[in-house]
C-alpha cells in the first residue's frame, strides 16, 4: 500500500556550534511517498530496471529462521513483487556488482541473479556475527560486521576480513566513493573515510546509532541513525539533524538510507514502511 506523506512537522536542528564553519547550504530532505506493506524492511538498493530492491528481516534479526524475503519497489513506491526472492533469514545490506545481488545474512552473504531474483549461492563469512551495510568499492565487495568490528572484503566465493580496528566499533553503513570508503559507526556516531590503505580520517561525530550513508548533491553527507533520525554533516563536519522522530509517540526508525541521484529511500525497519524523500538545496 502507498501513502504520501503530509508536511513534516520538524524543523532543522541547530547545527553543533564548535564545528568548523561550513560554506554549502544545509538541505531540506522533501517528501516523496511511503509505501507501506513490508516485514522488517532493512535494506536498500537500486535494481538493474531502475526499481528498488528492499530488503525484508521479518522476525528477529539474529535468527536463521528462513523467513527472510527481498522485495521489489517500483520508483514510485508500489510494490511491484512481495518475494522477489525469499527464504533468507535475516537479509539487511544489498550490493550489486556484475549482475550479482550481495546480501548480507546474519553470517554469510548470499549470491541473487540481479534480473531473475534465482540464488547463485552463498559464502560463509567465518567469525561473522552480524553482518550488515554491503558496499561495491574498487570492483569489490564489502560487508560490515557490527558485531566484531571488521570489514570483509569478497574475493569470488571466499571472504577475508579486509579491516579489523578499535574504531570500527559498532561498524554499521559503507559506502564506496572513488578513492575512499565512508563508514559510519553506531558506537561512536562517527562517519569516517577509509581509503585503500586502510587509512582512516574522521568527518563527522555524533551521530549515535549510525545506519545508512548518502551523499548529497553538490557535497555533503546524509547519515541516518536507526533508533530515528536523519543527520546532515558538511564538508566541515558541522551535523545537522534534519529529521528527528525519536520523541514521537511511534518513531519511525531511520535504518540503512541510500541516496539514488536526489532521491533518498529510507526503510522503516520496526515500522514495516519504507520512505521517499527528496534532497533540496
Amino acid at each position: 500500500m502507498l501513502r504520501y506523506l503530509a508536511l513534516p512537522t520538524f524543523l532543522l536542528a541547530a547545527a553543533c556550534a564548535s564545528a568548523p564553519a561550513e560554506t554549502l547550504a544545509v538541505p531540506a530532505l522533501e517528501p516523496l511517498w511511503v509505501a507501506e506493506g513490508f516485514q522488517g524492511p532493512e535494506g536498500a538498493v537500486q535494481a538493474p530496471d531502475g526499481s528498488y530492491y528492499i530488503s525484508n528481516v521479518f522476525g528477529d534479526s539474529g535468527a536463521k529462521d528462513g523467513n527472510g524475503y527481498i522485495s521489489k519497489l517500483s520508483r514510485g513506491g508500489v510494490i511491484v513483487e512481495r518475494y522477489w526472492s525469499a527464504k533468507l533469514d535475516a537479509p539487511k545490506g544489498m550490493a550489486i556488482l556484475d549482475g550479482t545481488l550481495y546480501v548480507t545474512d546474519i553470517d554469510r552473504v548470499v549470491m541473487i541473479d540481479a534480473e531473475t531474483g534465482s540464488r547463485k549461492g552463498q559464502i560463509p563469512i567465518e567469525g561473522a556475527l552480524f553482518l550488515n551495510d554491503a558496499t561495491v568499492w574498487n570492483g569489490q565487495v564489502f560487508v560490515s560486521d557490527s558485531g566484531s568490528a571488521r570489514i570483509h572484503v569478497l574475493d569470488g566465493e571466499t571472504a577475508s576480513v579486509w579491516m579489523e580496528d578499535e574504531v570500527l566499533t559498532g561498524v554499521n553503513g559503507l559506502l564506496g566513493d572513488a578513492d575512499r570508503m565512508l563508514v559510519s559507526t553506531m558506537t561512536a556516531g562517527d562517519l569516517l573515510s577509509v581509503d585503500a590503505d586502510r587509512n582512516v580520517t574522521g568527518i563527522a561525530t555524533g551521530m549515535e546509532d549510525g545506519d545508512g550513508i548518502g551523499l548529497v548533491p553538490g557535497g555533503g553527507y546524509l547519515v541516518s541513525s536507526w533508533p530515528g533520525q536523519v543527520h546532515y554533516a558538511g564538508e566541515g563536519g558541522t551535523v545537522t539533524t534534519l529529521l528527528d522522530t525519536t520523541g514521537d509517540e511511534t518513531p519511525i526508525t531511520q535504518n540503512d538510507l541510500t541516496v539514488f541521484g536526489d532521491v533518498v529511500i529510507v526503510p522503516n525497519l520496526r515500522n514495516g514502511t519504507v520512505t521517499a524523500w527528496k534532497v533540496v538545496r
